[in-house]
């Protein structure tokens, strides 16, 4: 079964530190261990993380909303054959080999029908009807293959579409009563009962036990359009044969397939499982092509999905499903919030720095693998991001180091492109206001209180203004939207080093209060000089004020 990749993935609703930090932990992972680690994110790109990716020509992580386990990380067998033509002996044989008792028949990768064994056992024991291969539109070819024998006259590409299949155990007088235009015969080396078939317009003679046909015969039967077929086996076991060269397309179900796809998760498709007793199901991809087939007993087998966290390590914050998911390793730099419980021992790198990329570059330097232009631009653009360049009070010297190298690395002018980030971060004039409070959006727990925290940085007054006064008339209703008890948004101005702060819930303006010792105003907005960081000073604030 092919290895699938480590997935190292962000916080919901991603912003730079947490995006890069994926793209360049998943490629130190490659380059240290030699095997697939692959950038993923759980939420959807703000504007400035967008920027950053288009400006140094990154293709945006693959959005991966659930981690839960789903078919495509079980074992699948490829039980099918690629046309719905093959004979059913070749089928039943094909099962036998593969000791299965399904068989899927597909049609240009498409599934077209399933066939059973029990499907062929009932055509061999229930179907006694001696125009069965005309029924089916059966191959010559088919019947070929099925005798194990050998096309004398005729194409065995045709098909046949009339007549009978009968046996001339009869004189010569009575198989010219019998034998009708069309009919396939089934006969021995008698010169007389093959001349008799092929001038009654039978459409072919099977010669049986390798019995030698004239030349004369074959002659007549070529300019009588009847085809001539000798196989090494006798009468009767040609008679028991014949009818299993009828192709597997004729009996095959094709109306209510219970087909399961890739991206199918475990716990929603073991009661369908459970309902249907079904020994085998198809899967099939996106686009509808087959896959392979798996069956309950798969299931036992199936393999959680390998995740490593960055720039978070709070149950609320990581993605959908992540319980169910084997989590290998966490990197970090934020509090320790409401614990993710894991199932054994991992990794966790957890260090009080401004960025989770600060952490990656060290881990980079402390493995010795080269930093490359394109991974120095990444981190440095969320250690600026993060830090917001270097005025948050979570910066420090470690992370203005890191920065400093990086730059030289990426060949950067940081104030230069520091403004043109930001700027392309707060340029939210599409945007609904519920769409610029979770561009970059934390949800956290403290003393059974969900509290969401939202937050955007500019080097303009004049669009704080605009956001704040776009953003405020909706701000309750997306609190309630979200479940959440208490929401704060900030609007951080990098150039003052400040924020204005608008709140909603119950105690909110209470905690503004007594953390910020500031009185709020009538519109639930305080400006907060000094204040620019969530982490290191409005979530502390909120935590020590509802433990008070």
């Amino acid at each position: 079964m092919k290895k699938r990749p480590v997935y190292v993935i962000g916080h919901k609703n991603p912003d730079t530190d947490s995006i890069c930090a994926a793209i360049c932990y998943a490629n130190l992972k490659k380059k240290i261990t030699g095997e697939e680690y692959e950038a993923r994110r759980c939420g959807h790109l703000n504007e400035e993380t967008q920027f950053v990716l288009s400006r140094f020509g990154i293709t945006p992580p693959i959005y991966t909303k659930d981690v839960r386990t789903q078919v495509c990380d079980m074992e699948m067998r490829d039980l099918h054959a690629e046309n719905g033509d093959i004979s059913l002996k070749r089928a039943w044989e094909r099962m036998k080999d593969e000791n299965v008792v399904t068989l899927c028949i597909t049609k240009n990768g498409k599934l077209e029908g399933l066939l059973t064994t029990n499907d062929i056992m009932e055509t061999s024991m229930d179907v006694h009807d001696a125009t069965l291969l005309s029924d089916t539109k059966t191959s010559y070819s088919n019947i070929v293959d099925t005798l194990d024998g050998q096309m004398l006259v005729g194409d065995p590409k045709e098909v046949i579409t009339s007549g009978k299949v009968l046996i001339a155990t009869a004189s010569p007088e009575v198989m010219e009563e019998v034998i009708d235009p069309g009919d396939i015969v089934i006969c021995g080396n008698r010169y007389e009962t093959q001349l008799v078939a092929i001038e009654n317009d039978a459409s072919c003679i099977v010669v049986c036990i390798d019995a030698k046909v004239t030349n004369t015969i074959q002659k007549i039967a070529e300019e009588r359009g009847c085809k001539i077929i000798t196989t090494p086996y006798d009468t009767f076991t040609v008679a028991r044969l014949i009818n299993e060269s009828a192709p597997a397309r004729s009996i095959m179900k094709t109306d209510n397939l219970v087909t399961f796809h890739v991206d199918d998760f475990i716990e929603d498709i073991q009661q369908t499982m459970a309902q249907v007793r079904h020994r085998y199901f198809p899967v099939v991809d996106e686009h509808d092509n087959f896959v392979g087939m798996i069956s309950r007993r798969n299931l036992l087998g199936a393999r959680k999905k390998q995740i490593i966290l960055v720039d978070h390590n709070e149950k609320s914050q990581t993605v959908d499903g992540a319980d169910g998911a084997d989590i290998l390793e966490i990197i970090d730099h934020h509090r320790l919030g409401s614990s993710i419980e894991t199932a054994g021992p991992v990794f966790f790198r957890n260090q009080p720095l401004g960025s989770s990329c600060t952490i990656i570059y060290t881990m980079y330097k402390e493995y010795g693998v080269e930093v490359d232009k394109t991974m120095a631009s990444l981190m440095l653009s969320a250690i600026i991001s993060d830090t917001l360049m270097y005025r948050s009070p979570t910066c420090t010297e470690i992370d203005k180091k890191a920065g400093e190298e990086l730059a030289k690395i990426a060949g950067i002018d940081v104030e230069e492109f520091a403004r043109e980030m930001f700027r392309a971060g707060s340029n939210l004039g599409d945007k609904t206001p519920k769409q610029i409070v979770h561009q970059d959006f934390k949800k956290f727990s403290v003393d059974d209180k969900n509290i969401g925290i939202g937050q955007v940085n500019s080097m303009s007054a004049e669009e704080l203004a605009e956001i704040k006064e776009k953003v405020l008339p909706e701000l309750k209703d997306i609190m309630n939207a979200d479940g959440l008890d208490m929401i704060f948004f900030m609007m951080t101005n990098i150039l003052t080093e400040s924020s204005i702060v608008a709140f909603e819930g119950n105690k909110a303006e209470s905690i503004i209060d007594a953390g910020f010792h500031v009185a709020a105003g009538s519109d639930n907005v305080a400006l907060l000089k000094g204040v620019v960081s969530r982490k290191k000073q409005l979530l502390p604030a909120i935590v020590d004020a509802l433990q008070q």
